[in-house]
């Protein structure tokens, strides 16, 4: 059975001092129903999920009692393409004709906190720095570019046009373009890694309301079909973020199951993919992700960003909106940020970072601790 999705909802991403994280879910979802031509008492079921803004389910005490299913879900940074995933699911299996994927959060300022503990770690994890993962990150990215020929140069541009392409998002946090100097001669936070490589805890909301695909265009005359969705974990030897060691014999991450699986379910592959959203919780993490996804194979990324292929009007733009350096990343809503700004791509509906060329498929991948990815194919 196809499944649509026929109505998006954001509520901007950053700092939102009036408002709590679940004020900016019921945002979200509202926006996402006016969308969509529907009312709250439409929705037959809802996954969401927050990291610290609390229980998603608890919105129905402002958006209505309608004794609906809601299922709260908590996938770490994949929690929201994890919702979107269920909720997919839900459709297909032919159980529900109309539901909801929501996430939101309202993170506090700094790093992430983390108990090692909390990941079936020793204190010992904590104390040698590897619980801060812009360490992890750091150690990872360099042992990337030592294998594969990728500089510094690279990790510079993908920030830069984070930032270039988070100034034309009316939802974005950073909007204020950052040039290649600024961003070289930022703080070092872990080498090779500058501050203003990295995104940050942040706030925001995002919903997307998804339907039986036979009845879409009851709703919008322009339905996004959900070809594919997959979540996969990780296999022993991939090395993720709060792996304690490193195997002799190295495995293929889970983007690399999960792009796989998601590409057999379409029935397309990588190069079919016109617009595409990847997470780059730092500038390595998109570099490294665009050959896991199958865009390019490892050690090419350094002539594709230098011959400005990811750009907007590039070969294949990746995070048109700026991705999470631009966004920030509030864990609930992170993911289907992502699926939003495909959405309004494919649409045609994207304004000042709208891709010309004429668009048909898109694509979306969030990777979450302590080593999961979730991935969507997305078609008009």
């Amino acid at each position: 059975m196809d499944v649509a999705i026929i109505g998006v909802g954001i509520h901007p991403f950053g700092r939102t001092e009036e408002a709590s994280g679940r004020d900016q879910g019921i945002y979200a979802v509202r926006q996402a129903l006016k969308h969509a031509g529907l009312e709250w008492k439409d929705i037959q079921f809802a996954f969401g999920g927050s990291t610290d803004a609390g229980a998603a389910d608890t919105m129905v005490n402002s958006l209505g009692l309608t004794g609906l299913q809601f299922i709260n879900v908590a996938n770490g940074c994949a929690t929201g393409g994890s919702a979107l995933f269920a909720a997919y699911t839900a459709i297909a299996s032919g159980a529900w004709d109309v539901g909801l994927a929501v996430g939101f959060d309202k993170h506090p300022r700094g790093a992430f906190a983390v108990d090692p503990a909390d990941w079936g770690l020793g204190s010992w994890y904590g104390e040698v720095g590897l619980a801060l993962t812009t360490q992890w990150f750091g150690m990872k990215i360099q042992k990337y570019m030592n294998d594969y020929g990728i500089s510094e140069d690279s990790l510079i541009k993908v920030a830069e046009r984070a930032y270039r392409n988070g100034s034309l998002a009316p939802y974005s946090w950073r909007k204020r373009p950052m040039s290649y100097e600024e961003i070289a001669n930022s703080v070092m936070i872990n080498h090779p890694l500058r501050q203003y490589m990295f995104c940050s805890p942040a706030e925001g909301g995002a919903a997307i309301i998804l339907c039986n695909g036979n009845v879409a265009r009851k709703y919008t005359s322009k339905p996004i079909y959900l070809r594919a969705a997959a979540v996969r974990t990780r296999k022993y030897g991939s090395f993720e973020v709060f792996s304690p060691w490193l195997a002799l014999d190295q495995a293929p991450s889970p983007t690399v199951e999960a792009s796989r699986a998601a590409y057999e379910t379409a029935g397309i592959g990588p190069e079919e993919i016109q617009v595409a959203q990847i997470q780059d919780t730092e500038s390595g993490s998109e570099i490294m992700h665009m050959a896991e996804n199958g865009f390019c194979k490892h050690g090419e990324q350094e002539a594709l960003i230098r011959n400005g292929d990811t750009e907007i009007n590039g070969r294949l733009p990746i995070n048109t909106d700026g991705g999470c350096i631009a966004n920030g990343e509030p864990i609930g809503a992170s993911g289907l940020r992502q699926v939003y700004d495909i959405c309004v791509q494919l649409r045609g509906e994207a304004g000042k970072r709208q891709v010309q060329k004429k668009l048909k498929v898109g694509y979306t991948h969030v990777y979450g601790a302590p080593g999961l990815s979730a991935v969507t194919i997305l078609t008009t």
